[in-house]
């Protein structure tokens, strides 16, 4: 991606979001999660309360953008004791909920569709869990470009999972390891479109909010990730956060 301008074409900023809710007990789920036994997985952590949640196999609906009640608080509470990033557990599924669904579903191998049906619960009992290919005392990022998703990491472990986007094969994301060198708290006008709250980390390439996240890589050379994701990632980097982007 090219180097942009110094200045910036200002647009107004989303309002707020909620901050990311504490997972939720439902009766009857309370269940730990047996982790997949590859060398490339630890442990699930625990929700908020230290107990893990999780979904039963059987007997439940099947989940989709749109759905509500207490399957989908109940689906947003293991997703969230996962560290995927669902936004909150308020028993809607939305976009951040469908988003999270997709960046869990490209860590287990599963069809990329934002759907909760008997495979997506299965795994969701027993989930492949992601550890950081790099151990920072402080957070720092990792873009698995494999598996399109984007990792926020302390002390070497996982703490939150982003849907993301790279770039296609004809402006493919570079990789090796960097550091967020400048960011732009606003919308910023490229010359190949708007970027929301970029962290650039080398030369005109950064991991930025967007509208379009695919499933698939489709940038122009940067890492994408949903504007509401970026929201509540913005406040964690900062210039200086290792950026480690790999295949």
């Amino acid at each position: 991606m090219r180097p942009v301008a110094p200045h910036a074409i200002r647009h107004r900023r989303p309002a707020a979001h909620a901050a990311l809710g504490t997972a939720l007990l439902v009766a009857g789920l309370a269940v730990p999660a047996t982790p997949a036994s590859a060398a490339s997985v630890a442990t699930a952590p625990a929700s908020a309360t230290g107990a893990a949640v999780t979904l039963a196999a059987a007997g439940q609906p099947m989940l989709r953008q749109g759905s509500r009640g207490a399957a989908v608080s109940a689906l947003q509470a293991r997703l969230t004791a996962l560290r995927y990033d669902v936004g909150g557990v308020d028993g809607i599924f939305g976009p951040s909920t469908h988003h999270a669904v997709v960046a869990f579903q490209k860590v287990n191998g599963l069809v990329r569709d934002g759907i909760v049906g008997p495979r997506t619960r299965a795994a969701l009992d027993r989930p492949v869990v992601p550890k950081p290919r790099y151990n920072h005392p402080g957070y720092s990022i990792e873009a698995d470009l494999t598996r399109q998703v984007l990792y926020l990491a302390r002390r070497g472990a996982v703490v939150r999972i982003l849907d993301a986007s790279s770039g296609k094969a004809s402006t493919p994301t570079p990789t090796g390891d960097w550091t967020v060198q400048r960011r732009i708290d606003d919308w910023r006008q490229s010359d190949l479109g708007l970027l929301w709250r970029p962290n650039y980390f080398h030369r005109g390439y950064a991991v930025h909010g967007a509208t379009s996240v695919p499933t698939y890589p489709a940038s122009h050379g940067c890492v994408r990730v949903p504007v509401r994701a970026m929201d509540r990632l913005w406040t964690t980097i900062r210039v200086g956060t290792p950026v480690h982007v790999y295949r």
